[in-house]
């Protein structure tokens, strides 16, 4: 296994400073034993951007990791051994309510509980509790997406509650290593569930606070490489998402701003402004800073909420990031200056330039990529304080390799052209030929409907623990966005529903224009995996499904909405990543 993080260790980071807001360490470990891939790459860009980055160019911005402490691996170690829950959560046959129920009872490790106390008496402001697997963001397994995140809002006035909701949102990343989706994954990379072992990030979250909500002004995910150029963009120029307010939006499959770093003014792929409005960001999440918010430490999103433009514009945080529809001129118009409906595009940013913001992350790419060493996806934050003696600031929260085969593969003209082909595409992730699969499990087009999304998704869920369990590698059609949460959008799976796909094809229902996924954690997972990912737009008459030849193989089993059928000759899938096409072939 290659460490694109070299050097970074348990012994790389000093241990934790109870001075935790003023430390001059911005990373620091609790405990012994390993950091976990997440904390790894952390730490490591975190000295490459102090040194290496060109600050002098942004005086206006802080541009840094924020700082975060790190529980290693032998703390979870020990909390397991302490409390006997090897027996009790890790042989498979609980639910993943009553392995965190029975996890949110134990005690955590009383070494380190002064260290964690400490923490919380300094700090009012939230907190992100990130998972760090030994596992996680690696090339040859990697987990991105797959364990739990909590935030946590840690301005109560005793401290005994902070203490207490630190807690639970430990134990809770703690848990998550032993749920069913982890679970699923591991046995579709035929990997021993005991290998894995979790540290855990405890890190500042960036944003500013308005009232009772907190959140960033902005938040991203960029890649390196671009998976679906369009126009006059190349795919080694990279992409970019945004968001309002925390990243959750993106990478849960939301609605984002999705660009090119290099031609970030490009029109977007919209017909109209119509569509443009309809299909852009109309929802945002934020830290929860009430009162009275209901006990719930089981579940990730116990202390965020989810708000209207309406609610952006109250805060003022709507300046940099959106568009004013003038009924007018039928045309909209950066900034909020005049009345009229808001419009996510981040016009005044991107088209205005009253924010380096792309200059910043273009800057953040190229040295990510040049000192891992391959493609790169990276997750960032950027908090706009409206005080004038406050510095804006650019967080880096994530920074994980891309990886990508080089082989080099053809299509022959008549491959792409003739009738041989169930599926050819012009938009399509990953690179390499796969052949003797046979089995294509894919949603039904004559009863699809974005109402049944959910429904869909349990349905290929029950059709992938099958196929996992009997070793058979698959492929996967469907409509719309897969892994989005917003189900009006596509299919909402996650990694692990899915996992045992080797092909996943995305069609784009003739009812609805939906951009192609870019955003979701299964996409990193996917690609470091192999695996080969179709996006089909029929309508643009560069890409097609026949539709006719799918219903006619042999059915296997079915469901309401979802079939399974398997060939009698194996297909042979072939994706050019240079030029971004594929073919599945008869």
């Amino acid at each position: 296994m290659k460490d694109y993080f070299v050097g970074i260790t348990r012994d790389s980071l000093p241990p934790f400073d109870r001075n935790f807001l003023h430390s001059e360490n911005v990373a620091t470990v609790i405990g012994e034993g390993e950091l976990g891939g997440k904390a790894r790459g952390l730490a490591f860009i975190h000295g490459q951007l102090k040194s290496e980055f060109p600050h002098h160019r942004f005086t206006d911005f802080v541009v840094d990791v924020p700082r975060f402490t790190v529980l290693a691996t032998q703390v979870f170690d020990r909390f397991m051994m302490l409390n006997g829950l090897d027996e009790k959560v890790s042989g498979g046959d609980l639910d993943d309510k009553r392995i965190a129920h029975h996890v949110n009872l134990a005690d955590l490790p009383p070494e380190i509980l002064g260290d964690l106390r400490t923490l919380v008496e300094q700090v009012h402001a939230p907190l992100a509790v990130r998972s760090s697997s030994l596992l996680e963001d690696s090339l040859e397994s990697p987990f991105a997406g797959m364990y739990a995140t909590k935030m946590i809002p840690n301005h109560q006035s005793s401290i005994e509650v902070r203490f207490q909701r630190l807690a639970e949102a430990v134990k809770l990343v703690f848990a998550s290593t032993f749920f069913a989706h982890p679970r699923d994954y591991m046995a579709s990379i035929n990997r021993n569930p005991r290998e894995e072992k979790m540290a855990v990030i405890v890190q500042e979250v960036v944003g500013v606070p308005h009232g009772r909500r907190f959140y960033p002004d902005i938040s991203g995910v960029g890649r390196s490489i671009n998976f679906y150029p369009s126009g006059r963009a190349r795919p080694e120029e990279g992409a970019i998402d945004l968001a309002l307010g925390l990243g959750k939006t993106i990478v849960d499959g939301g609605r984002s701003w999705s660009y090119s770093p290099a031609h970030p003014t490009a029109p977007p792929p919209f017909g109209s402004v119509n569509e443009r409005m309809k299909y852009t960001q109309t929802e945002f999440w934020a830290v929860n800073l009430e009162e009275n918010i209901a006990y719930d430490p089981l579940k990730e999103e116990e202390y965020l909420v989810r708000l209207g433009l309406d609610a952006a514009e109250y805060d003022n945080t709507l300046r940099l990031t959106a568009s004013t529809f003038d009924a007018a001129s039928d045309r909209l118009v950066p900034g909020i200056g005049v009345r009229g409906p808001r419009v996510i595009d981040f016009a005044p940013t991107l088209d205005v330039g009253l924010l380096p913001l792309n200059e910043i992350v273009r800057s953040v790419l190229d040295l990510c990529e040049r000192v891992v060493g391959v493609p790169v996806e990276i997750e960032f934050a950027v908090a706009l304080p409206r005080e004038r003696e406050k510095k804006r600031r650019f967080g880096l929260l994530q920074v994980r390799p891309i990886g990508l085969s080089q082989a080099v593969v053809d299509i022959a003209p008549d491959e792409a052209s003739g009738s041989g082909a169930v599926i050819l595409s012009d938009a399509v992730l990953g690179n390499g030929v796969l052949e003797g699969v046979r089995d294509i499990v894919f949603v039904e087009p004559a009863s699809f409907d974005f109402k049944h999304s959910p429904k869909i998704a349990r349905e290929i869920e029950w059709f992938n623990r099958r196929m996992l369990a009997e070793g058979t590698p698959y492929v996967l059609i469907g409509f719309g966005r897969w892994g989005s949460t917003d189900h009006w959008l596509g299919i909402p799976v996650n990694w692990g529903q899915i996992s045992g796909s080797r092909v996943i094809v995305e069609v784009v229902p003739p009812q609805r224009q939906v951009d192609f996924s870019q955003g979701s954690h299964f996409f990193h997972n996917l690609t470091n995996l192999g695996g080969l990912y179709f996006s089909v737009d029929e309508a643009s008459g560069r890409s097609r499904i026949d539709w006719d030849w799918l219903a006619a193989q042999p059915e296997i089993s079915r469901k309401e909405y979802v079939r399974h059928v398997r060939t009698e000759s194996p297909l042979r899938v072939k994706v050019d990543g240079r030029a971004q096409k594929g073919v599945i072939l008869k």
